[in-house]
């Protein structure tokens, strides 16, 4: 079967031969060592000198160990959402008290900087700037580097911080952490890192872990200063997913190798093929094609077309695709290539399609 969902992606051969490697001590020489070059690998390809913390559990774990860390209750939260996973991180923040305001563009478009500006402009004394920077539910990237301008000119005393789900983008779109001024960036192992679910990795700034360490949510597990300090040790607070973290460490290996510029160049030729192609199928894009993303792609479903029975019908023909979530559901497809993908692929999803199309 043909995994083309926007995560978990598929597992190239090394990561498949890696997860098959005997068990090892996660309190030993062997696991410092892996969890050392991971650490590493990750600082490389997040382009930050900062702390990259490593942690079990999902990239909405990393969300709300982000938010638990960074507020006290009643503080104020700026969410800038384009979509259900930007939706989500607002609701992470207000489950723990934030006085939380949304930035809301329509699915399908990106967020815009002026919005954003006159956001911060009338909401005073913002703890936190949430943006999601590539939304898998519509297919959008956002102008990041952008949307962090308007947020780095008010980076002065008691300025907010920029927070950045980038769970379906880093590593396969730019997204350099420390020049853009990212005081956080999350992400998740299932996505372009190649690598099975149960890892995601955190980026923090100097100035977020000064917000830590006046931050008052109660945390224990995601208690962000206990795992920096076991990572000094190069170990982790608590049991790691070991066996994922060998996968990721043989994936980072490959990131490594083909460089940084080449994967954000596959992606682009990746994505650019599966639009075309798309299209030359006679189906519409969803997302605003100014902002439709290299790593998902979204398509209208043609109408009079059942969606659902339109993945049955792919998906018999060897390739899995997703559906849309919420209001989107039987409305669109989404189509991931990120990670371990190239064109050929593509191919046998728009075949696939072009078959159950008729």
């Amino acid at each position: 079967m043909d995994l083309r969902v926007p995560g978990p992606t598929p597992l190239p051969p090394p990561v498949r031969e890696a997860l098959a490697a005997e068990m090892i001590n996660h309190r030993g020489a062997e696991f410092r060592a892996l969890l050392a070059a991971v650490t590493a690998g990750l600082q490389h390809v997040l382009q930050t000198e900062g702390d990259v913390l490593v942690l079990t559990g999902s990239g909405t774990g990393a969300m709300e160990a982000a938010i638990v860390n960074l507020i006290s209750p009643g503080d104020r939260v700026l969410a800038v959402t384009v979509g259900a996973f930007g939706d989500r991180f607002a609701e992470v923040a207000q489950a723990f008290g934030a006085e939380v305001s949304t930035v809301a563009s329509p699915w399908g478009r990106a967020a815009n900087a002026l919005a954003l500006e006159d956001a911060l402009a009338r909401t005073p004394h913002v703890r936190l700037v949430l943006v999601t920077h590539n939304e898998t539910s519509t297919g959008v990237t956002n102008d990041l580097r952008a949307l962090a301008e308007v947020v780095g000119a008010r980076r002065g005393e008691g300025g907010p911080l920029l927070v950045v789900d980038a769970v379906s983008s880093a590593g396969a779109i730019p997204l350099p952490v420390d020049a853009w001024g990212c005081d956080v960036a999350i992400t998740g192992s299932q996505k372009a890192w190649m690598a099975p679910p149960g890892v995601s990795m955190l980026s923090m700034s100097e100035r977020a872990w000064a917000a830590a360490e006046r931050a008052t949510c109660p945390r224990y597990y995601w208690d962000l200063r206990k795992a920096c300090r076991a990572a000094e040790r190069h170990e982790t607070p608590w049991t790691p997913a070991v066996n994922a973290l060998q996968g990721l460490h043989a994936a980072l290996a490959m990131m490594r190798a083909e460089g940084l510029e080449a994967i954000y160049a596959r992606h682009r030729r990746v994505a650019h093929r599966m639009r075309e192609g798309a299209k030359a199928l006679g189906l519409e894009l969803f997302a605003d094609p100014a902002h439709a993303s290299n790593t998902v792609t979204t398509l209208r479903v043609p109408e009079g077309v059942d969606g659902e029975m339109l993945l049955r019908r792919v998906r018999e023909l060897g390739v899995t695709l997703a559906g849309g979530q919420g209001a989107l559901k039987g409305r669109i497809i989404r189509v991931g290539h990120m990670g371990y993908v190239d064109t050929a692929d593509i191919d046998r999803v728009l075949q696939a399609l072009a078959a159950a199309l008729g």
